[in-house]
């Protein structure tokens, strides 16, 4: 009687060796299409346990047969399961009935009507055989064709994508059941299409004449000795990180290192498309507080870098001659690991605009000449910019190596320690997640700003506050 000693609480069928236990087993929900009906389970689920009785003749093994009365539990899952699936269903009809009304008012606002009149105005142009006669022109012809085309098939993008979305919601209606992989795949396009009409939202807040233009971003550890330094570098890598998450070509073009950690400074590239129009919110003094830990004593450290923000330009398209007098030009030693030239030719250029006092510093290219050629048009770059800000401020306000890196500057704060911020001083915006921050997550800072920016022109240009 050794099967009655193990399981005591169940019923000994001598007969066919069976013990009967009226145990429902739970079936596990379904989260699949519902229209699959799972194959039904047999009424009694074998399970055998292996006995060694003391006489084996008797019971070679004990065979245990669970009862499971399934209509009582599939119908209550079935119906929970449903339930979310349709309340799933009902929630994205209703993101894609709003997202079709988004995409419907961009392309108004956009004016698509206007842009294909103006594509068949270009494509004569540029089917002209007498377009090169002008270079310049040809080029400038050719880029406004190409951005024509580029918006137009972005607006048309648009609205196919939230039909495709639109039919799966239309066809999940007309079916009997709800297919969980359509619903996925409708929800992702809403998703990513919702992303993109952000993405071009923000780009039309880009009106500027150099915003479609690469950046060069110029980091300057300010007060703080070692702290500012490091809090520099920081600052590179959220750049680097920033522009590498955009897909954009990013370069760190020239570093000073500091003497114990950090760097003095550092210039990055950034090739592509609104690369200045997003960034050019950046220029200013940016604060970090935490402890320090270049302190023995983990004190609270309060340190500061500069950050400044120019369009790339071609050599070829800045139009602006400077006087060869107004030009403070003076060479070092560039600095570095090693090579042939470092630290042995003075190859590295600083040129001053005496005028402004603007100045720039160009380090990587192994001659002289060629860093001399790339200052020149660094400097030109932001003589530019000064001359479209300067009918807001005098050149001393908007000049961006005027602003020193130090107390009552700031724009934007980063507190490490005793809690985690960051808030930007312009806009108000802040958020706790300062780790992905300094990964390189800005857009939310970006796009703030550019709101900020453009919804106070009015005001200024009324002269109300």
């Amino acid at each position: 009687m050794e099967c009655l000693q193990l399981l005591p609480t169940t019923s000994l069928d001598l007969r066919h060796n069976t013990l009967t236990h009226n145990t429902p087993r739970p079936l596990k929900p379904s989260i699949l299409n519902n229209s699959r009906k799972p194959t039904p389970p047999s009424l009694h689920s074998n399970f055998v346990f292996p006995v060694t009785p003391s006489n084996p003749s008797r019971f070679s093994a004990c065979v245990v047969k669970f009862a499971t009365p399934e209509s009582q539990s599939s119908v209550g899952v079935s119906s929970e399961t449903t339930e979310w699936q349709m309340q799933d269903f009902y929630t994205l009809r209703k993101d894609v009935e709003t997202t079709m009304e988004r995409v419907a008012e961009i392309r108004h606002s956009s004016g698509l009507e206007k842009l294909e009149e103006d594509l068949t105005v270009l494509e004569n142009r540029a089917a002209d055989s007498s377009l090169w006669d002008d270079r310049a022109k040809a080029q400038e012809t050719l880029l406004a064709l190409t951005d024509v085309k580029d918006k137009i098939k972005l607006l048309t993008d648009f609205k196919s994508q939230v039909e495709d979305a639109d039919m799966i919601v239309k066809l999940t209606e007309e079916m009997e059941s709800i297919d969980t992989g359509l619903l996925e795949e409708a929800t992702k396009i809403i998703r990513d299409l919702n992303k993109a009409l952000d993405l071009f939202e923000l780009t039309q807040l880009l009106s500027g004449p150099y915003d479609k233009e690469g950046a060069v971003i110029s980091i300057t550890a300010g007060a703080g000795g070692t702290d500012a330094q490091d809090w520099a570098d920081m600052l590179l890598r959220m750049y680097v990180r920033w522009g590498e998450k955009q897909r954009y070509k990013t370069r760190v073009v020239e570093k000073s290192m500091g003497e114990e950690a950090g760097i003095k400074s550092a210039t990055i590239e950034l090739e592509g498309s609104y690369a200045y129009g997003y960034l050019s919110g950046e220029k200013g003094t940016h604060r970090i507080v935490r402890q320090s830990p270049f302190n023995s004593k983990g004190l609270r450290q309060t340190s500061f870098s500069g950050v400044e923000v120019m369009p790339l330009l071609p050599e070829e398209s800045v139009g602006v001659e400077i006087p060869e007098e107004d030009l403070d030009i003076s060479f070092t030693r560039a600095g570095g690991k090693g090579g042939q030239n470092v630290n042995k030719v003075e190859s590295a250029v600083r040129m001053v605009h005496i005028p402004t006092g603007i100045s720039v510093r160009c380090t990587e290219e192994r001659s002289q000449a060629q860093n001399k050629i790339k200052a020149l048009s660094r400097l030109k770059a932001k003589l530019l910019v000064i001359a479209e800000e300067q009918r807001a401020s005098e050149i001393k306000q908007i000049r961006g190596d005027a602003v020193k890196a130090d107390w009552g500057q700031q724009i934007r704060n980063y507190v490490f320690h005793p809690y985690k911020l960051v808030k930007d001083v312009r806009t108000g915006l802040e958020t706790s997640d300062i780790t992905s921050v300094m990964d390189g997550e800005l857009e939310p800072f970006i796009k703030a700003y550019l709101k900020y920016k453009y919804s106070s022109r009015p005001a200024s240009s009324t002269g109300t506050s």
